[in-house]
């Protein structure tokens, strides 16, 4: 047995021991709390700022993260032309706390489009992309708990999401002043 599915399993395993656990796991493994939190995330910083000059590193930090989220998109959208893993509870005896998809396991499109957001905004602001990261990692492991990811499916979309803003870092910083522009048109009508 593979370590990657040893991780499952025991991780699984602890399904239905503690109901408490099982009730907070449906809730953040769903598709709409971390998905939405990290949108109000990325709206709130755009707008916060006790000054200026870090308010604009706020917004170059919302504009990496949506970059490196749409570049992460692709590439698991590409890689999956390629790559398909079937999801754990085809092959193995899981007990799932979530629906079944039947896209491929690998790589684990949530994570990367969590850790898209929380690198992207961690190169500007530590504190926050920090607290997003941590987001992002009880995102793939309420995934992997609940039987529809393996832990290296979340471990790739991790890779994956986190090269994407380090992609789309280089590629704003290339174009400049581009997004320097965009931020002083949206100043202009109070959009940033």
């Amino acid at each position: 047995m593979q370590a990657d599915e040893a991780l499952l399993l025991w991780l699984n395993g602890w399904v239905g021991r503690l109901p408490w656990l099982d009730a907070v796991v449906r809730l953040i493994v769903g598709d709409y709390l971390v998905p939405v939190f990290l949108a109000l995330a990325l709206f709130g910083l755009w707008f916060t700022g006790p000054t200026t000059s870090v308010r604009e590193r706020n917004q170059r930090a919302v504009m990496t993260a949506l970059l490196g989220l749409g570049l992460a998109n692709l590439a698991v959208e590409a890689l999956n032309q390629f790559i398909f893993r079937p999801r754990p509870f085809v092959d193995l005896q899981v007990s799932l706390l979530f629906y079944r998809p039947t896209d491929s396991s690998f790589p684990a499109n949530p994570a990367a489009m969590a850790f898209a957001i929380a690198t992207g905004v961690w190169l500007w602001n530590r504190k926050v992309g920090t607290s997003l990261a941590v987001v992002g990692t009880l995102f793939a492991l309420a995934r992997v708990y609940a039987g529809v990811f393996y832990p290296l499916d979340g471990v790739g979309g991790a890779a994956i999401g986190t090269a994407a803003s380090l992609a789309a870092m280089g590629f704003l910083r290339l174009s400049e002043p581009l997004p320097t522009l965009a931020l002083r048109l949206g100043r202009a009508i109070y959009l940033a």
